[in-house]
């Protein structure tokens, strides 16, 4: 398995609350084979934990900070806050890590823990599988594990300042004059964007209504949330007097939106019109901007026709990071929703920047969302779910290898087939996208059929 991370996947380690890997015993093993690797620096070493609205995460907090503590960190606790927030918070308050006990979208059941650098950035793929070396030794006894005690961690309150200085930051990011003409309806998901999204709306004059923003620790992302834009999109189309709907997941590091007609306008629109104002702004270095093998070909043609370049990295907002970083790209995401502005001094996808970037651009042109993304014609696009009871490399699959080269050869460029595995699920993703819908669908269904006959649950 050398080289195989098995715990960490595209976004962190996520599973069940209170089974395997999220069970007592494994998370202290995660905090203190962390926390030796801070340690190692040498000097005072301290680390920053958040959390998200679920039930477990307390507890998940508390485990994981005593397994941190007993080897020799220091932790604070930011309390209730989103990803990104945490994320800033490592790179700008002298922190050696930061970490969000957080499942994203994911139903209020699971949980995660993701890790943040003292920069900022997630950590790269090498350095997880070094840290997974140390929990797996640990678990099974080659290492001394320290005796597993209560932090008493989650009790604590949260540094509201931490949190203040994330508002601040947020709202230095944008022209808080600009925005006082808009009327939004803005979801919350009843995750962590509820512990400061009042505080950040409220300062820029925006008018905004706020709807499922009373996390109760079992509601997060129930009916809500980015995965069910239309919720929001539907409230705006029967209100008639939004100028915008926007929709947060659980943890608040993506944002989809609405126009006021009611139509879901997804991350690609969002890169598509954030591309062409940089560019006006001469913000857009190379004018290049990076999404990934998910986004839709009508965004590349769009961007072309303004002359700029798009390029694919893998899906994974920290891939996009790292294709950034090696580009120069100042704008990258994901079809999501996760939005990536370098131009500043960001350096992970951020709902609630994002939703202030857009209300910024559409305060700057004076246009209303729709206008802003009216030439980005969509190719028709079908993603299907398989649960699978094993990933093995699709080249291992004749089948399906066989289905996807047929359908590529049938395509002849006017479309794209993405089949990848889910980096946080047992599931295989198929992707296409055709210039009419029947091909789409047909396409998607032999392919997905070939996946569940080899090696479907």
């Amino acid at each position: 398995m050398s080289g195989q991370r098995q715990l960490f996947g595209t976004d962190g380690i996520r599973g069940v609350a209170g089974e395997y890997p999220l069970d007592s015993k494994t998370v202290s093993a995660i905090g203190q084979a962390l926390g030796h690797r801070l340690g190692s620096r040498g000097g005072k070493t301290r680390a920053v934990v958040g959390q998200d609205t679920r039930q477990s995460s307390g507890w998940i907090a508390d485990t994981l900070a005593g397994g941190l503590m007993s080897a020799g960190v220091e932790v604070e606790s930011a309390g209730v806050v989103t990803t990104p927030g945490i994320a800033f918070l490592a790179r700008s308050n002298g922190f050696a890590a930061g970490v969000v006990i957080s499942a994203s979208h994911n139903p209020w059941m699971d949980n995660g823990i993701k890790v943040f650098s003292a920069d900022g950035y997630k950590l790269p793929d090498d350095v997880e599988h070094q840290i997974e070396k140390e929990i797996f030794a640990l678990l099974h006894g080659q290492q001394k594990a320290e005796p597993q005690s209560k932090s008493g961690f989650a009790a604590l309150p949260g540094d509201a300042s931490l949190r203040s200085s994330y508002v601040q930051w947020l709202l230095g990011n944008v022209s808080s004059k600009n925005l006082k003409g808009l009327r939004v309806l803005v979801d919350c998901a009843n995750g962590a964007a509820a512990s400061v999204v009042s505080d950040v709306f409220g300062a820029t004059g925006v008018g905004a209504t706020f709807t499922h923003c009373a996390p109760d620790g079992k509601n997060i992302n129930d009916g809500c949330g980015a995965l069910h834009p239309e919720t929001v999109a539907r409230a705006v189309a029967a209100g008639k007097h939004y100028d915008l709907g926007i929709t947060f997941d659980g943890d608040a590091d993506r944002a989809l939106f609405s126009d006021a007609q009611g139509n879901v306008v997804n991350g690609d629109a969002v890169l598509l019109l954030a591309a062409r104002d940089m560019q006006t702004r001469r913000a857009l270095p190379g004018n290049t901007v990076v999404a990934t093998t998910m986004s839709n070909m009508g965004l590349e043609i769009a961007l072309r026709r303004s002359g700029i370049r798009m390029l694919r990295a893998p899906v994974g907002d920290k891939y996009v990071l790292e294709e950034m970083k090696k580009t120069g790209a100042t704008l990258g995401g994901e079809q999501s929703g996760h939005i990536i502005f370098r131009d500043g001094d960001a350096t992970t996808g951020d709902g609630l920047l994002t939703a202030l970037r857009v209300m910024e651009i559409m305060a700057r042109n004076g246009k209303p969302l729709s206008d802003l993304v009216h030439d980005l014609r969509v190719f028709p696009q079908s993603i299907r779910n398989v649960r699978v009871r094993e990933k093995k490399p699709l080249g291992d699959l004749p089948s399906v290898a066989r289905a996807i080269a047929a359908a590529e050869n049938e395509l002849d460029g006017n479309g794209r087939v993405v089949v990848r595995y889910s980096g946080t699920e047992s599931l295989a993703r198929v992707m296409v996208e055709a210039e009419s819908e029947e091909k789409m669908k047909r396409i998607t269904k032999e392919i997905a059929e070939r996946i569940e006959e080899t090696i479907g649950v």
